[in-house]
């Protein structure tokens, strides 16, 4: 068969979006690895797949699958590549999208100026539902690496992060730490891994080592993972330009300054701010 594609990307972390709600079409793994391979397919961080609202209170579904052929619960530039799509094939013309995937429900908003707004959910702190293993939440965990010990921040963006300060982030051991991380036992799930660095309140520099992919130029999730992170430990306020190598976010996330343990700050949602463009219309046969 051929399949209808769009490339896409938001900071230079790539995707293929396919509309399955026109085509017939089901997504395995040997296929999602195909259609990422860069040598022999399209090539991209990740496949989204647009498909019908599964609920009566949502416009569209999102499913997201990794380079590697897994399926994960959420992608914030892919969020916002989405809500591009869907307007300029004509699927939906409304400025506020409510979109549901694995993890629950999104928001998406069209802005003025080009850029897509997502309400990103509230950061997920409890352990067990990140998922990681510890006794209780904390603002930051120790994590045994090579007889080592690291200190990190741990929460789920709708998918589980680990955040690592570090004081420059292009020396950052990325190539090193990131796998190691990213498999760690107290990870069942494994993890996204930031590395930031902190400029000043209000702005950080940032690189992830992404579950199933690898460093990409830019993760929308990592950044609201980082942001919140550094508001719990002290280090940001709560709006923060987010440098990555592939261009700038904005992450806004508000503290409730009566929280008087970590658990009770993840009412409040993360909101992050940027671009997403569109490269090119394509087929290729399955």
């Amino acid at each position: 068969m051929l399949l209808q594609f769009t490339k896409m990307h938001g900071l230079g972390n790539d995707f293929v979006v396919i509309d399955a709600i026109h085509q017939t079409f089901e997504l395995d793994a040997d296929k999602a690895r195909f259609l990422a391979d860069r040598r022999f397919g399209v090539g991209c961080d990740q496949i989204l797949l647009v498909e019908r609202a599964r609920s009566a209170d949502t416009d569209f579904h999102y499913r997201i699958f990794n380079a590697d052929g897994s399926e994960v619960e959420q992608c914030g530039n892919g969020a916002r590549c989405f809500a591009r799509f869907v307007r300029e094939r004509g699927l939906s013309d409304k400025d506020v999208l409510r979109v549901g995937t694995a993890n629950g429900e999104i928001t998406l908003y069209h802005e003025v100026d080009g850029q897509v707004r997502v309400n990103m959910g509230a950061p997920v702190l409890e352990p067990a539902a990140i998922p990681f293993i510890a006794d209780r939440a904390a603002p930051s965990y120790p994590l045994e690496i090579d007889g080592k010990t690291l200190e990190i921040g741990a929460l789920s963006m709708g998918n589980p992060h680990a955040v690592l300060l570090v004081d420059d982030v292009a020396g950052a051991p990325l190539e090193r730490l990131g796998p190691l991380i990213e498999a760690h036992p107290r990870f069942p799930r494994r993890a996204n891994v930031g590395f930031m660095a902190v400029r000043d309140r209000g702005h950080v520099d940032l690189r992830v080592y992404e579950r199933g992919a690898g460093e990409t130029l830019a993760c929308g999730t990592g950044a609201c993972a980082a942001v919140v992170s550094g508001v719990l430990r002290g280090f940001l306020d709560d709006v923060v330009r987010v440098r990555l190598p592939g261009g700038e976010l904005v992450i806004r996330w508000k503290q409730d300054p009566s929280a008087g343990l970590v658990p009770a700050h993840a009412g409040a949602p993360v909101w992050m701010s940027g671009p997403a463009s569109r490269v090119f219309e394509g087929e290729i046969a399955l």
